[in-house]
């Protein structure tokens, strides 16, 4: 994981523990103000909540602690690693798309961040500029050219 994916998660789980869980527990409270628990919807949404909330803190709590992070700048990304900025050229469609490869629970498709265990991560794993690679997708069967291999920081 790389540091800024590791300070997101840190923030989540900051944010869950001292902003989320006290406001469940006082919904929990003011549904319970309101009588009968049996029929009371809101109390029963609010502890809900509060079961999810739970489950998510201790979720990130695990991560965090068994997290490794490592700093991709100190790679040399002449072929395609963790933290690589990869720039394909889809040989179907002709289009180019640019992803970065970043750790299992930092991947964003829609700023560009693939997780290495995503299979266009594996196929793109250990490749340098201008290999092709064939990648088994949901959508069936994908051929990529690599342009280019570079690494950015990125923004969380």
């Amino acid at each position: 994981m790389t540091n800024a994916g590791y300070e997101k998660l840190y923030k989540e789980l900051e944010n869950l523990k001292m902003v989320e869980r006290p406001n469940v527990v006082k919904e929990i409270d003011i549904a319970r103000s309101h009588g009968d628990l049996k029929e009371n919807a809101e109390y029963h949404a609010a502890r809900e909540r509060q079961s999810f909330i739970e489950g998510k803190i201790a979720e990130l709590s695990d991560i965090l602690a068994k997290a490794q992070i490592v700093n991709p700048a100190e790679f040399n990304h002449d072929k395609v690693r963790f933290g690589s900025t990869v720039t394909l050229l889809d040989l179907d469609s002709d289009e180019e798309k640019t992803l970065s490869v970043v750790g299992a629970y930092e991947g964003d498709l829609e700023k560009g961040y693939i997780s290495i265990n995503s299979p266009i991560a594996k196929a793109m794993l250990g490749k340098e500029e201008g290999d092709e690679i064939e990648v088994n997708l949901p959508k069936g069967k994908a051929s990529y050219e690599i342009l280019s291999v570079s690494y950015k920081e990125l923004k969380f």
